[in-house]
């Protein structure tokens, strides 16, 4: 199993940014019915959950509730993150998750 994040870049606050993780390796069954998450750690931080899928339900963190969106794609093995009205703290290295496999990561910062 690969995971790779793409997206992330600078932009302002208030501004939006979609991230995509893109897996392989893995078959149907296994993508619908597994979790897969969207984690983020900022310099000096832990690494945090800030939102994951399985099937269609989805959670979140206190911190983006209303502002991000998860979502999947079981055809092209993807989950994406759609990120509104960001905030400098949102400024992280974002990371997704599969079958306990990490991808590199992708740089979101946030500028005020």
């Amino acid at each position: 199993v690969r995971v790779v994040e793409s997206g992330g870049g600078l932009v302002q606050a208030g501004g939006s940014l979609r991230l995509t993780c893109k897996t392989s390796g893995s078959i149907l069954s296994v993508f619908t019915s597994t979790a897969l998450g969207w984690y983020r750690q900022a310099p000096g931080k832990e690494r945090e959950l800030v939102a994951d899928i399985r099937g269609s339900t989805t959670n979140y963190a206190d911190s983006v509730k209303g502002r991000f969106t998860i979502s999947k794609d079981n055809i092209k093995r993807t989950v994406s993150l759609q990120m509104s009205s960001l905030k400098p703290e949102d400024t992280a290295v974002y990371y997704c998750n599969f079958l306990d496999q990490w991808g590199p990561g992708t740089q979101v910062t946030v500028s005020s």
